[in-house]
């Protein structure tokens, strides 16, 4: 269940997935993954795995490592956009979808994208509109220490901000 407003665009359910739904805002032409079950943080929302690995970045790959590159399985969950305010963390190393924030029902799995990006395959002005929202989306390795401190990173992201530190 979607939650509606007077503005709210209008969404299309596009496939149902026990504990999700991937939607479609026929406004933007853009789809999402919105909670249909509630969720608190620390739940494990659901395993996933590396449908393929490659060694280059794309728009729908999550980084596990300098060259590795994942597309996700099930690949309903490549629909978790971005925010500067995330829902939700891809734990890589336990390969796990962990709920950062209370959800319920209607709610928008987001995840924060350098949370796993070093660099990103295609950077973007990010329209989040959290009040700490980040402008330019374009990986971990161009955000300060202080900025990554706030967030919940992948093992490989803290490995490569302790590499950083270390030049």
């Amino acid at each position: 269940m979607i939650k509606t407003s007077v503005t709210a665009p209008s969404f299309e359910v596009i496939s149902k997935h026990g504990f999700a739904e991937v939607l479609l805002n026929k406004d933007t032409n853009q789809k999402a993954l919105f909670a249909s079950v509630n969720f608190a943080p620390g739940d494990i929302i659901c395993t996933f795995s590396a449908a393929t690995t490659q060694s280059f970045a794309t728009y729908l790959t999550v980084q596990t490592g300098i060259d590795r590159h994942i597309t996700l399985s099930p690949a309903f969950i490549q629909y978790i956009n971005h925010s500067c305010t995330p829902t939700v963390f891809f734990n890589t190393s336990s390969m796990e979808l962990v709920c950062l924030q209370a959800m319920q029902p209607g709610d928008e799995f987001t995840f924060f994208y350098p949370s796993t990006e070093w660099e990103m395959a295609q950077p973007f002005v990010c329209n989040c509109g959290g009040a700490a929202c980040l402008q330019l989306i374009n990986g971990a390795s161009h955000l300060s220490v202080e900025t990554l401190s706030k967030y919940k990173l992948t093992d490989f992201i803290r490995q490569q901000v302790k590499q950083k530190l270390s030049l």
